[in-house]
């Protein structure tokens, strides 16, 4: 098996996870937060499907779905454009309100696709390549995409966490 074909079924159960997470949630649910300061379902899903966007956007070369799909204007969030939640403080996490969980699995399918498409398009070699010297020591590709993953399975799991909290506080 090859490092894209691994990558292709790890983004691919982010996918299964995120839909399973928001599967059948209302708007309560989805922005139900356990503190003042913490994070909503609807928050971490978005905030996932944002940075893989951003990320993978940047190292393919790609436009951002979020923008170039429409998908900005769809969630008409009271927030800058590129912002992908990256540092919200509570009040900017509660701007993320969505009317159901169709839109936040919608854009999130947008991005897998776009993902998917790119990562089929690479070969072992490409991995190897720098893609942020912001970094010491500098970022390569392989280093990239695995932070993206780790950063949507913590979220993802924390999602669903809470969606599990919901739950039983609901029985």
């Amino acid at each position: 098996m090859h490092a894209k074909d691994i990558l292709i079924d790890a983004f691919s159960r982010i996918q299964e996870e995120v839909h399973a997470t928001v599967e059948d949630l209302g708007p309560d649910d989805l922005h139900a937060r356990p503190a003042p300061d913490a994070n909503s379902v609807a928050w971490l899903i978005w905030h996932l499907t944002r940075v893989q966007d951003d990320h993978v956007a940047g190292v393919s070369g790609l436009d951002q779905v979020w923008t170039a799909q429409g998908w900005e204007k769809r969630f008409g969030l009271d927030l800058p454009r590129r912002d992908t939640g990256y540092g919200h403080s509570a009040v900017k996490v509660a701007k993320v309100r969505v009317d159901s969980g169709e839109l936040l699995t919608g854009y999130y399918d947008a991005v897998h696709e776009q993902t998917l498409g790119y990562l089929r398009t690479l070969a072992a070699k490409d991995f190897e390549q720098v893609v942020d010297e912001h970094w010491d020591p500098p970022v390569t590709l392989a280093v990239r995409l695995i932070s993206v993953l780790s950063d949507d399975l913590q979220h993802v799991g924390q999602a669903a966490y809470l969606r599990g909290l919901l739950r039983s506080a609901a029985s």
